[in-house]
């Protein structure tokens, strides 16, 4: 069976879908339908802006969701999930491959996502750091304890064996780095991101996506979405939505998703988008299985 999943923010580079734009006309008829719908010119900043312009969330976000989304689109009959995933942002991109959402609806509410997260980050200083080589279960009771004296310090992303990231504010995540490292981390990376994704901090912004994302028209998806929220197969339009709009302020079990996906029968994946980065985290689950790029 083929799984296709596509990636989330951290993947873009200046020139990401230049290609894609001058060789298919369908390419350059969404690029330009997404400048419309946007209100500026996010092709000029994706083909020659500069890595800061391109870092910015409410650039990124639109940046890798239109980089995958369109490529996927080029691919015509070429593209036949019987499985789709994403990685966080990239869960719009999949919802979008599997015609759960359409292209315009999708667009508008990575954008409103990308802006609803900028301001939750503004609201409080907060941060990101990869933890390696040590057992998540270490890692979720460190955090635990940290986050019953105040500060905020939550598991985020389990990307695959040995790599976990965790979210919270500035203090809290500099005192889970130490204690990390006394407890045997290989590494306890601070992450240059703009706030705690995937963490308590993040509800005012799954307040203002939740209102979008309802307003929205979810479809029959035309294969099961395995969800950052669940790790599990979902179908149901309006799961799919409430699995959404928690998507923000819990974890992307990604290491979960990989394992049920090929519990499931998934024997190819496909990463559809800017980067490598998914195909090594599956690799890094199960190295027997294929993943390649579209």
């Amino acid at each position: 069976m083929k799984a296709y999943v596509f990636p989330g923010q951290g993947s873009q580079f200046v020139g990401m879908g230049k290609e894609l734009y001058e060789t298919s006309a369908l390419a350059k008829e969404l690029f330009e339908k997404a400048n419309d719908i946007l209100g500026f010119r996010i092709t000029d900043i994706m083909f020659g802006g500069t890595d800061e312009e391109l870092k910015q969330t409410k650039v990124t976000q639109p940046a890798i969701f239109l980089h995958s989304v369109i490529l996927a689109k080029t691919l015509g009959d070429n593209l036949k999930p019987d499985m789709v995933a994403g990685h966080s942002l990239g869960e719009f991109s999949a919802l979008v491959a599997n015609k759960t959402l359409s292209f315009e609806d999708a667009l508008v509410l990575v954008s409103k996502r990308a802006m609803a997260m900028q301001k939750a980050c503004e609201l409080t200083p907060s941060t990101m750091a990869a933890i390696t080589n040590l057992d998540d279960k270490i890692i979720e009771t460190i955090c635990a304890e940290i986050s019953q004296t105040g500060d905020i310090v939550v598991p985020a992303n389990y990307n695959c064996p040995g790599q976990l990231v965790i979210s919270g504010s500035i203090s809290g995540i500099n005192l889970a780095c130490e204690k990390l490292k006394a407890a045997g981390a290989k590494r306890a990376l601070i992450l240059p991101v703009g706030g705690a994704f995937h963490s308590p901090l993040m509800q005012p912004a799954a307040l203002e996506l939740a209102a979008a994302i309802k307003a929205t028209t979810f479809h029959q998806p035309i294969c099961p979405i395995y969800q950052n929220v669940t790790a599990s197969a979902v179908s149901n339009p309006s799961e799919i939505q409430a699995n959404l709009i928690s998507q923000l302020t819990a974890p992307v079990k990604w290491t979960q998703t990989v394992q049920q996906m090929i519990a499931d029968g998934a024997t190819s994946f496909t990463e559809v988008g800017p980067g490598k980065v998914l195909q090594g985290l599956v690799k890094k689950v199960n190295p027997a299985v294929e993943a390649i790029s579209a």
